[in-house]
């Protein structure tokens, strides 16, 4: 059986260099405003930072069978250990050895400084999808607005 090539590494190749010989690209009016490169997440005094990158947006996408919005969107509240496997792989490639155990680690300490699940999610996981480019900017501003709402609903 024949195997594909995934992705569009090859085709992607051509489209660079046809658009490098007819001078295409952004000028600095077309510039878009760049978003936060990281959510911070403090436990302890310890900031980690958190983004998603595609390898790891690509493995939780693995683990679960589905995309990272349906993780967070469907059925309500994400289950706890979700969560956490969120968290550790937005923070595994900028913490060396931040792994699965350590997430929960940092949740603990995070819930005994007075976090709790429902900020969980709306202090750290979304933001951490809003920088990690789940939303538009405008969308990202106003998925955190809704999440301060929600808060102050709590």
């Amino acid at each position: 059986m024949e195997m594909f090539e995934a992705g569009l590494d090859s085709e992607l190749e051509i489209t660079e260099e046809l658009d490098n010989a007819e001078g295409l690209g952004e000028t600095p009016a077309e510039k878009k405003p760049k978003r936060r490169p990281f959510h911070i997440w403090t436990v302890g005094g310890t900031g980690y930072k958190l983004k998603l990158t595609t390898r790891m947006i690509g493995a939780l996408e693995k683990k679960y069978r589905t995309n990272v919005m349906n993780l967070v969107t469907a059925d309500g509240m994400p289950p706890l250990s979700v969560m956490l496997t969120i968290i550790q792989a937005a923070a595994s490639p900028w913490h060396h050895g931040f792994n699965y155990k350590k997430a929960g680690e940092c949740y603990d300490s995070w819930c005994t400084e007075g976090g709790n699940q429902m900020e969980l999610l709306s202090k750290v996981i979304m933001p951490t999808l809003a920088v990690s480019g789940f939303f538009t900017q405008d969308q990202a501003d106003s998925v955190m607005k809704d999440v301060e709402d929600m808060d102050l609903l709590l």
